[in-house]
């Protein structure tokens, strides 16, 4: 069984590894293919450019507003050395640094330009609009996208995403292996235990059963090994029955014959001795006579139900409704017991059965006197029809003392008898009538304490289909 799993572990390599593999190579061509559009080197060209037309332009005002100022084209704003120390932070630094010139953008949005020049203890500063040009902004827009630049070129986007699709990949891909082994070894399992329990019922146990929860396909094929099974040891039980039966027939019908050529002669030598005995003596040896032929006449029935036990009559199976059939038996019984109650209980829905009326008849005849008499006076004997696995069934039950194991395991067999002056072979004759009918008939728990007998039967239907 270890072959089929590693057979669905192989087809499940087959259908996900070339596929896999097609999907993994397609992504990472994709992921190429989408990166080429991020435009990095554009944007390094774009801030680089955009540095330089900053730098150019910074540049231009500045000589521009040079110009201004020694033309005398613009007024400046003079600062004196008290103002300078409470003027702004750049005048100060400015004052200190002893520069002649300096140029600095206004704060904190650098839309202007200011000419610093010292003038002997002054500070002339002329300013210029840069006509709406944030330059501290662009610098802050120019630092940003340079920082983004060597963020983005410090790593390296189509390695990572590859090596992450790749990653993401094989646990997608392991995880459907580990639940593919997962199922692997539930399917199998089930199939591994009926081909093993199939190898055992092929050797002869029949009393191989299997255990399946699962309700699927498997599970009906558990299913129905276990019906074949019981089935298989149903069929052999009776076979080697009625195997036994027809020894036991073979041995009977010997010793009735051999005990009847016996009984003949000894029954008329003492008939002929009565008739010649002298009159003195005639009281005893009619006394001695009756004795012998007494226990002649009883052997004789005995050689009588052997013969009956060893006969095959003849079978005439034909529909019987055994509601009818049980209800005519135990009234017929309750005359020879009329100390016994009786309890009928008919079920509606029981189909009919096909079998001999006469065997039948008999078998009921045998169940319904052996429970009468183990009930007793004032006992009760209960019989009942049911449908038992889609069969027509009749139950016998009776409040008697019940069935040892010892009596249990030889109900059946012949020359066996517990009751007394019984012959023993009225159950071994039922069970056999019913197994040549296609039935069977077993021993089950009584209902009232005592012993029950279920009388199994071919219904209509069965005998129309085959």
């Amino acid at each position: 069984m270890k072959k089929l799993r590693h057979k669905l572990i192989l087809v499940f390599l087959a259908a996900t590894i070339l596929p896999t593999a097609a999907i993994l190579w397609m992504s990472v061509a994709l992921i190429k293919h989408s990166l080429s559009y991020v435009g990095i080197d554009d944007l390094d060209a774009v801030s680089k450019s955009l540095q330089g037309v900053a730098l150019d332009y910074y540049h231009q005002s500045q000589r521009e507003l040079k110009e201004e100022a020694l033309s005398s084209r613009l007024q400046p704003e003079r600062f004196t050395t008290g103002l300078i120390s409470r003027g702004p932070v750049f005048l100060q630094q400015f004052w200190q640094s002893k520069e002649p010139e300096r140029f600095e953008l206004s704060q904190p949005d650098g839309d202007r330009l200011q000419y610093l020049v010292r003038h002997g203890s002054e500070i002339w500063v002329y300013s210029r609009n840069l006509a709406g040009v944030r330059m501290e902004e662009l610098t802050r827009q120019y630092r940003h996208a340079r920082a983004q630049v060597e963020k983005i070129q410090q790593r390296d986007l189509r390695k990572g995403f590859t090596y992450t699709l790749i990653f993401l990949t094989i646990i997608v891909w392991l995880l459907a292996l580990t639940t593919l082994l997962y199922l692997a070894n539930r399917i199998s399992r089930p199939i591994q235990e009926l081909t093993a329990g199939l190898h055992r019922l092929s050797e002869g146990d029949f009393d191989t059963r299997l255990n399946s929860r699962q309700g699927d396909e498997v599970g009906r094929a558990v299913q129905a090994f276990n019906q074949t099974a019981d089935r298989l040891r149903q069929n052999r039980d009776r076979l080697v029955y009625l195997t036994q039966i027809a020894s036991w027939q073979m041995l009977a019908r010997k010793m009735a014959h051999e005990l009847k050529n016996s009984l003949t002669p000894i029954r008329l030598t003492v008939e002929e001795i009565l008739a010649r005995s002298p009159a003195g003596h005639r009281h005893f040896l009619e006394q001695a006579a009756q004795v012998v032929i007494g226990e002649v006449e009883s052997l004789g029935k005995r050689v009588q139900a052997f013969s009956e036990f060893a006969a095959e009559p003849p079978i005439h199976p034909c529909r019987l409704d055994l509601n009818a059939l049980l209800e005519e038996r135990v009234h017929f019984l309750k005359v020879a017991y009329p100390e016994v109650q009786y309890q009928i209980e008919r079920t509606d829905q029981i189909p009919m059965a096909w079998a001999d009326a006469d065997q039948i008849k008999g078998i009921l005849t045998n169940l319904l006197e052996n429970a009468a008499e183990a009930a007793g006076s004032g006992g009760t004997v209960r019989a009942l029809t049911k449908r038992y696995n889609e069969q027509p069934a009749i139950e016998v039950h009776d409040s008697g003392p019940g069935l040892s194991e010892d009596a249990r395991r030889s109900l059946f067999q012949p020359s066996i008898s517990f009751k007394k002056n019984g012959m023993g072979l009225g159950l071994s004759i039922s069970r056999k009538n019913a197994l040549l009918a296609g039935g069977d008939l077993l021993a089950i728990n009584g209902l009232m304490g005592g012993a029950g007998f279920r009388l199994l039967l071919p219904s209509e239907d069965e005998n129309r289909d085959s």
